[in-house]
C-alpha cells in the first residue's frame, strides 16, 4: 500500500486504519451475523472528521480531496466493507448539500453532518427505476396552501432507512426526463413520511436497507435543493464521487482478505509443510497481489481527475468503478478458495468479505452500466 501518498495523506490512512482495526473489525463478524446496525460507532466516526471528509471547513467539515476521500474509504473498508460504504454515501450527501445547497440549508444541516449527530441518506432508485434512474416516478407537486411540497412515491434499496435523520430525495417536479427531476431535503419525522421492513440481503447486513415511502409528504418550501429540474444533474455529479468511494471500499475489503490469506497461507500445513511453499499457492496471491496495486493506481488516477475536474472525469469514475469493484471481488474470493473450507464458514470473516463486495458491482450503477457510460464517451 505504499502508492506515492504525501505525509498528510498517509496520516489520514493511518488514523483510518486504526479506527477500522478499533472500532470494526473485532465486531464486523458478529454486526453481520445479527444484521446489527452499530449506530454509536458509526456516529463516532464523526470524532475523528468521518462525516464530513469533503466539505467545507466553514461548516464543521474536513475540506479534504476525492483522493484523499478514496484512500480513507478504503482503509475503513478493511474493518467493515458495510459500514465504510455507508459513511460513503453519508459523505456524499454532505457534499450535495455543500455543492449545491443555500447558504441557510448549508449552515442549518452541515455541522451536524459533518459531526455525525446527523446521518444522512440518499434517496434516488425506485422499484421500477434502477440504471433507468431517469424514469423515476416520486412527484413532488406544489401544495395549494402554502409555498411547500406535496410528495408521493417510493424509493428502494435506501441505505440508512429508517435510521438517517435526513434524506436527499430525487422527485419528479416537471417534465418526464431529467429535466424535469429537482432534489429535496427531506426531514427525519416529517408527515407521511414512511419506511418498509429492512431487507434481507445477502451482503451489506450491518447497515439498514428498505424502501423509504412518501404518502401526501409534506415539504417545507426550504427544503428544495438548489434549482427546480437541476435534481438529475446533481444526483449524476454525486454518483461520479460515489463510484470512486465504492471503488475504495471495495479495495479495503480485498485487502482484508488478501492479508488473512497470506497470514493463513504461511500458517495452515498440508503434506507436511505451509501451504504458501506450494507454487499453485504462491501464484495465485502474487496475481492477488499484482491486480490490487493495478487496481489502487487507477483509482487514484481516478480520483485525482475528478479533483482535476478534467474533461475525461466521469469517463475515468466509470472506468474505475467497473475494473476495481470486479478485480476486488475476484481478489476476495481467491483469499476464500486459499482458506478451503475454512474460508466458507462465518468465523473467519472471508466469508462475509465476499458476500460484502457482491454488491459493488451492482450500485452506484451496475457495471454494465459503466461500460455504456465509458463506450458513450469513447464515441462521442
Amino acid at each position: 500500500m505504499d502508492f506515492e501518498l504525501n505525509e498528510e495523506q498517509r496520516a489520514f490512512r493511518e488514523m483510518a486504519l486504526g479506527f477500522a482495526a478499533e472500532r470494526l473489525a473485532p465486531e464486523a463478524v458478529a454486526w453481520d451475523r445479527a444484521s446489527f446496525f452499530p449506530n454509536d460507532v458509526v456516529r463516532s466516526a464523526g470524532e475523528f472528521g468521518l462525516g464530513g471528509i469533503y466539505v467545507r471547513e466553514d461548516v464543521g467539515g474536513s475540506g479534504l480531496k476525492r483522493l484523499d476521500a478514496a484512500i480513507i474509504f478504503e482503509a475503513l473498508a478493511t474493518g467493515c466493507p458495510s459500514i465504510g460504504a455507508m459513511l460513503s454515501i453519508h459523505n456524499m450527501c454532505g457534499w450535495m448539500i455543500d455543492s449545491f445547497g443555500s447558504e441557510e440549508q448549508r449552515q442549518k444541516w452541515l455541522p451536524g453532518l459533518s459531526s455525525l449527530e446527523l446521518l444522512g441518506a440518499y434517496c434516488l432508485t425506485e422499484p421500477g427505476s434502477g440504471s433507468d434512474a431517469a424514469a423515476l416516478k416520486t412527484r413532488a407537486t406544489p401544495a395549494p396552501s402554502d409555498d411547500g411540497w406535496t410528495m408521493n412515491g417510493t424509493k428502494s434499496f435506501i441505505s440508512g432507512a429508517g435510521v438517517a435523520n435526513l434524506y436527499i430525495v430525487m422527485a419528479r417536479t416537471g417534465e418526464e426526463g431529467p429535466r424535469g427531476i429537482s432534489a429535496f431535503l427531506v426531514e427525519d419525522g416529517a408527515p407521511g413520511l414512511s419506511f418498509g421492513a429492512n431487507e434481507h440481503k445477502m451482503g451489506w447486513k450491518a447497515q439498514p436497507t428498505a424502501e423509504v415511502r412518501f404518502d401526501d409528504c409534506r415539504v417545507p418550501p426550504n427544503c428544495l435543493l438548489g434549482e427546480p429540474g437541476k435534481g438529475f444533474r446533481y444526483a449524476m455529479s454525486g454518483l461520479d464521487g460515489g463510484r470512486i468511494n465504492i471503488a475504495a471500499s471495495s479495495l479495503g475489503g480485498a485487502q482484508a482478505a488478501l492479508d488473512k490469506a497470506v497470514a493463513y497461507a504461511k500458517d495452515r500445513r498440508a503434506f507436511g509443510r505451509p501451504i504458501a511453499d506450494l507454487q499453485s499457492i504462491q501464484f495465485k496471491l502474487a496475481d492477488m497481489e499484482t491486480e490490487l496495486q493495478a487496481a489502487r493506481t487507477f483509482l487514484y488516477q481516478a480520483a485525482s481527475k475528478l479533483d482535476a475536474r478534467s474533461d475525461d472525469a466521469t469517463k475515468y469514475c466509470a472506468m474505475a468503478k467497473r475494473f476495481v469493484t470486479d478485480v476486488a471481488f475476484r481478489v476476495a474470493n481467491e483469499a476464500l478458495q486459499i482458506h478451503g473450507g475454512y474460508g466458507y464458514l462465518a468465523d473467519f470473516g472471508i466469508e462475509k468479505i465476499v458476500r460484502d463486495l457482491r454488491v459493488h458491482q451492482i450500485l452506484e450503477g451496475t457495471n454494465e452500466i459503466m461500460r455504456v457510460i465509458v463506450a458513450r464517451q469513447m464515441l462521442e
